[in-house]
């Protein structure tokens, strides 16, 4: 039977038992307020890329619906969140392919804002991974975002098959000198992004990591195929 912290406190001096609730109230908080910063930031960054979206090329109304789409989801997450319910939907088959056509329409007015080019790269055949759809497509934006907020010249995805995995590279020219570069974010509300996507590279089966050198710096997101895809 676990033993309650009432308990434990009344075997404690005052002192020792008011800095342990006092600890474990902060330990609480602390974790809210990261998951609350985490779920904040997926809801910026499609309504950003939905703002950037929005001109009077008719074609851009694809990019709002699918930013719009992302921001629904992220206020869901948040929801699910707050109400301790299972942020983790089962697993399914999800197609990359047309997760990463729909992320170039969202970001490629962002580019073009910037004065900025983003590409594709693809080295794979119908490459399908199990899991979370709503989890991969924000690791990919994020990812993608990442290089423009922090990197300058063009940004590149890369989308490679290799030994039974999935490599999702995101490259671009290396550190920027944009205003985000400049400025330097308040404690606790920056890192969400490349968390959120280490995390669901775990979820995954899969990892994440960046490379970085004079010449730019290389996200790159490994997923294993989805089973009888490899």
């Amino acid at each position: 039977m676990p033993v309650e912290l009432a308990e434990i406190a009344a075997g404690l001096p005052f002192a020792a038992s008011f800095a342990m609730a006092s600890g474990l109230t902060a330990l609480r908080e602390g974790r809210r307020r990261s998951t609350l910063n985490e779920a904040i930031h997926e809801l910026r960054r499609p309504l950003q890329a939905l703002a950037f979206s929005l001109s009077p090329d008719p074609g851009s109304g694809e990019a709002a619906e699918s930013a719009l789409r992302m921001a629904a989801a992220a206020v869901d997450r948040l929801d699910r969140e707050i109400n301790g319910e299972a942020a983790m939907a089962p697993a399914e088959p999800v197609p990359i392919g047309p997760l990463v056509e729909a992320a170039l329409v969202r970001w490629r007015p962002r580019a073009a804002a910037a004065g900025r080019s983003l590409d594709l790269t693809w080295e794979a055949a119908d490459p399908v991974v199990s899991g979370d759809e709503t989890d991969l497509v924000q690791a990919l934006d994020n990812v993608i975002s990442n290089g423009f907020d922090h990197g300058r010249g063009r940004v590149e995805v890369g989308v490679r098959e290799t030994g039974g995995h999935l490599r999702i590279a995101v490259r671009d020219g290396g550190p920027g000198d944009g205003e985000r570069t400049r400025r330097r974010p308040a404690p606790g509300r920056h890192g969400h992004g490349l968390k959120i996507v280490r995390r669901v590279a775990a979820r995954h089966g899969g990892s994440f990591r960046l490379r970085r050198s004079p010449d730019g710096t290389e996200a790159q997101l490994d997923l294993p195929l989805a089973e009888g895809r490899r």
